[in-house]
Order: structure tokens, then sequence, then C-alpha cells
């Protein structure tokens, strides 16, 4: 349920860069959603068919880039990429390991038309 207030941030954050543009209104939002994020895009993409409707973004159309998840291993210095289930470093066998990218959510550009 935490993906309804992401979007409404998102919705709230493209509203004033509009008002701050005097921009007519919004054509296109890029996110980048990280594997570990726990961001459903289907969600967000649901969430903000409804919420931006009557608004200056209705008509946006949202963009996801996914963004995998990628371990450092405190041990031997290794970084990899996890696939699926969280496994030891591949070089060493350690699980003294860190998350290292994939659990961010950015609201990357916001593009709008005047």
């Amino acid at each position: 349920m935490h993906e309804l207030s992401v979007t409404e941030e998102i919705l709230r954050k493209a509203e004033e860069i509009v008002e701050q543009e005097q921009a007519g209104k919004v054509t296109d939002i890029f996110l980048e959603i990280g594997k570990l994020s726990g961001i459903i895009d289907e969600s967000v993409q649901f969430y903000w068919d409804f919420i931006s409707k009557d608004t200056v973004c209705a008509e946006a159309k949202l963009h996801f880039k996914f963004i995998p998840a990628r371990i450092h291993c405190e041990d031997c210095g290794n970084e990899y990429e996890l696939e699926h289930d969280l496994i030891p470093c591949p070089t060493c066998s350690s699980m003294n390991i860190k998350i290292a990218g994939g659990d961010e959510f950015i609201l990357k550009s916001i593009e709008v038309e005047k």
C-alpha cells in the first residue's frame, strides 16, 4: 500500500513543477525503481491513473527504468548482481555482504508542456 503514498508524492512534485515553470501540463514522468525497493510498478501505475485524473498530470505517461540489485562483499570487495534470492559472495562464499544498490526509488525527471 505504500505505492499510494509515493504516487501521491510524485503527483505533488509534478504539480509543483508545473506551477514553478508556468507550464500547461505534465507529459512524461521518468522513474527509476530498484529491484529491492519494494515498489511495484503496476501498483504505481494503477494509483497514478486514479489520482491524476482531473489534474495537470492527467495525460502524463509514466516511464519505468528498473535498477538491478547489487551486493558488495565486505570480506573480499567483490560486487555482484543479485538475480533472485540472497546468496553468498560468488568469489569467496562470505555472507558478510551489504546492499550496494537496487533499493532506490527515484523520480528522475518530469517533462512539461508550456
